[in-house]
């Protein structure tokens, strides 16, 4: 799975947008002593010097980018910035960078020289990281049924998320769903024209509608059915029809367009279910990710949130199938950690997020290498790897949903914030 190309997952993107203003940090590996040990990774510490590309980079942009991190990371508690080191240093820099100002290229450069320290890191054993794409995609709707438009996507219902709970109809699948067991609650947000679309769009965790003559919907993931996700594109490759390399989500899409009873099977394989809700956005506004600042194009990143802080600065440099389908263009720049997804696992992980339009649903559906997964370390915190556990490959029952709610909660539109700590499906 994650760090090899026998990933499915890495070939259609799982980094989701959110709509709630998540906590400034998750959970991540336990400090030893005084700094941060990442699970299952090793760590080798780097000059500035020796990351190629960096001077290169347009750094001014990269700190805009910072800046909606610390945004976040400066509303943290001093228990949190004595807890976690990490998440104290990102502070210490955040409040830093509040004293810059608007800096130009050589002071935002040299703001991220001085305030931190690169260091790689490599899942355990392996030579790389892996880099995945996701976007927000556009699809046609109406707030209406019709014989055009008559799939539906879900609200979840409005007492569910008033309770903070992101795990709704968990003893639906999605066959059950599909199947109609939610008509008659009144959840039906908008109808799409396509099941392929409605599946990509939960996918990819939020989408544009654009519904009844021309005005946009914006939709955002709110929760799930807690159901695991099953990755289809894996299937593809296991029966021949698609080769590791060929793999990537206009394959799928055309596969599953090509040939729709087949193609519902394969989607109802993923027994998950996402369900939205409404926000606020305008047309020119990104999705908010899970730190709970708005994500930026090329800059923001998913991660695995029980390792990485949220804000953290990662250097990426990988050959990217950006240009033409070929991983032929040089993607060296500094990036942020400012979201999280399920299929986001490991140490050197990440989902670049690529916005939204027209082209931008191929350049990131076909991404999937490996590249230099760099950390900026604050320069007064320290990080070291650890080797994965002797019993890891020994299966353990999975947990128990916290929160779970039933058929029978009420239903009712949803008007009131998102769950504070909101959960990828």
């Amino acid at each position: 799975m994650p760090g090899g190309r026998s990933s499915i997952i890495a070939a259609i993107g799982l980094g989701l947008c959110l709509t709630a203003a998540g906590t400034a940090t998750a959970k991540v590996a336990k400090p030893a002593k005084g700094g941060t040990q990442l699970p299952n990774a090793q760590v080798e510490a780097l000059s500035f010097a020796k990351l190629e590309g960096w001077k290169d980079d347009d750094h001014v942009a990269a700190f805009e980018a910072y800046a909606k991190s610390c945004g976040a990371i400066l509303q943290g508690s001093k228990a949190m910035r004595t807890s976690r080191p990490f998440f104290g240093g990102l502070f210490n820099a955040c409040e830093k960078a509040a004293a810059v100002g608007k800096p130009d290229r050589e002071q935002a450069r040299k703001f991220f020289e001085d305030n931190f320290k690169p260091m790689r890191v490599t899942p355990h054993g392996k030579p790389d990281g892996f880099f995945t794409g996701y976007y927000e995609s556009e699809v046609e709707g109406s707030t209406t049924a019709s014989d055009d438009f008559k799939v539906p996507l879900y609200a979840a219902p409005a007492l569910a998320v008033k309770r903070n709970q992101s795990t709704v109809f968990g003893n639906f699948d999605r066959a059950q769903i599909e199947d109609g067991a939610l008509k008659g609650k009144d959840l039906e947000i908008c109808y799409v024209k396509s099941p392929v679309d409605a599946f990509f769009a939960q996918i990819q965790g939020s989408t544009r509608v654009k519904v009844d003559g021309g005005k946009l919907l914006r939709l955002n993931y709110i929760a799930s059915n807690g159901r695991p996700y099953y990755p289809v594109g894996r299937w593809l490759i296991d029966k021949g029809i698609y080769s590791k390399e060929e793999m990537s989500l206009d394959k799928i899409r055309e596969w599953m367009e090509a040939n729709p009873d087949e193609g519902r099977e394969l989607r109802r394989k993923n027994r998950s279910f996402v369900f939205f809700t409404k926000t606020p956005l305008n047309d020119q506004d990104e999705c908010i990710g899970a730190q709970g600042v708005p994500l930026t194009a090329g800059r923001s990143i998913a991660v695995d949130k029980k390792i990485h802080v949220y804000g953290t600065p990662i250097w990426v440099d990988a050959e990217l199938p950006i240009e033409s389908e070929k991983p032929e263009t040089k993607f060296q720049h500094l990036m942020f950690a400012q979201d999280t997804g399920s299929a986001i696992v490991g140490p050197a992980r990440a989902d670049i997020y690529w916005g939204h339009g027209e082209n931008i649903e191929h350049i990131a559906g076909r991404i999937k290498q490996f590249g230099k997964f760099v950390m900026l370390v604050p320069r007064d915190v320290s990080v070291t790897g650890s080797p994965p556990p002797a019993d890891k490959d020994i299966p353990l029952p999975r947990p128990r949903p916290a929160e779970v709610a039933a058929d029978t909660v009420p239903t009712g539109s949803i008007g009131v914030a998102a769950p504070q700590s909101p959960r990828r499906p």
